[in-house]
């Protein structure tokens, strides 16, 4: 296992300055994990769900390794950067299901109703996703534990492993940016 995370680092490193023999290698090492962490993310959303775990990973790796350079600078970052993207294409989804032209009608959440170890519902996402946008201008950290932890569906465990902390660290920002949440959801409410 942990030489198996080394050659993943290895060619996230190289991959981030633009070998792309590095990213073509890549892929195959990480699909695995990726594809696992979006299953268990679509497993948490409400039945009807059009957005399939492998579409949703497909997505992420193609915005992950677009065009430009992804610059990654470790583990870490790759995996924040795919949350990111899979937080993107959650919201994206979300926004096109809920667009008036298809009967939407956005509703304000309260953030006790959110609880990432339990299922999440689609009117969700925008809303958090908002508070979030609002959260990385202040603390990029706890910005990045919400997308890894709610976004990608990481447990607390995983999430302080890829962010390179100790799980009580991750564990009180996670009290801390929760409540913090909350509180700006309920003013935008």
């Amino acid at each position: 296992m942990k030489e198996a995370s080394t050659t993943v680092t290895q060619l996230i490193k190289a991959a981030g300055q633009g070998n792309s023999r590095a990213s073509a290698e890549l892929l195959p090492l990480v699909y695995g994990e990726l594809r696992s962490l979006a299953r268990a993310r679509m497993r948490k959303t409400p039945p009807g769900q059009t957005l399939q775990p492998t579409a949703l990973v497909h997505e992420a790796y193609l915005r992950l390794v677009g065009d430009a350079d992804p610059g990654w600078s470790n583990r870490s970052h790759f995996f924040a950067s795919a949350a990111q993207a899979m937080r993107q294409i959650l919201v994206d989804h979300a926004r096109a299901k809920a667009a008036l032209k298809r009967g939407g009608n956005k509703q304000h959440i309260d953030i006790h109703a959110v609880d990432p170890s339990f299922e999440i519902q689609e009117e969700e996402i925008i809303p958090v996703h908002e508070a979030l946008s609002e959260l990385e201008e202040v603390d990029e950290r706890k910005a990045t534990l919400v997308k890894l932890h709610y976004f990608a569906g990481l447990t607390l465990a995983e999430t302080a492993q890829i962010m390179g902390v100790s799980l009580s660290t991750v564990e009180r920002e996670w009290r801390f940016t929760r409540a913090l949440l909350r509180t700006r959801l309920k003013k935008k409410a």
